[in-house]
């Protein structure tokens, strides 16, 4: 598999980026974002939740674990497990019955939750770099290796 990494400006370029993933994804499959407290997570969700055409606020999951959107034809799911004690209460919120192949998950803090979670179709990891932000594209399987070689065309 083919690593990409992408060099984002600013919060406006994190949050265009995150609407040409929801282009490329076409709101389906499962994506980690990975990275310190205040990487940018939250914010490249909410780019890939308003790219797949939701209008209302996009809010951090980090109380609830989980924020559902019903866009359309597309569920999209965001979830945030930095505050998740124990993997295993993933098996009691029903994790599983959100990963459906007609859904897009994106799952911060992904670590968290090892060994309740499948392999995602693509790893982002998001670090500090100038001013901006380091994105690290690391494909897990052929959809994940598309997705990568369309973003990396526009964002190189």
């Amino acid at each position: 598999m083919s690593e990409v990494t992408l060099f984002l400006a600013d919060e406006d370029a994190m949050v265009a980026f995150g609407k040409r993933i929801a282009d490329v994804t076409k709101g389906s499959g499962l994506i980690f974002l990975e990275g310190d407290l205040g990487a940018g997570k939250t914010t490249l969700s909410r780019g890939i939740i308003r790219g797949l055409g939701h209008k209302g606020a996009v809010k951090s999951p980090t109380f609830t674990l989980v924020e559902p959107y019903e866009i359309g034809e597309v569920r999209a799911f965001h979830f945030d497990l930095y505050r998740l004690v124990d993997p295993e209460e993933l098996e009691y919120m029903g994790i599983r019955d959100y990963f459906d192949e007609n859904a897009l998950c994106l799952i911060e803090w992904p670590d968290k939750g090892t060994g309740f979670l499948p392999k995602s179709d693509l790893t982002i990891t998001i670090s500090p770099h100038d001013s901006g932000r380091q994105l690290k594209l690391l494909p897990q399987g052929a959809r994940g290796e598309s997705w990568c070689a369309a973003l990396a065309l526009e964002f190189k």
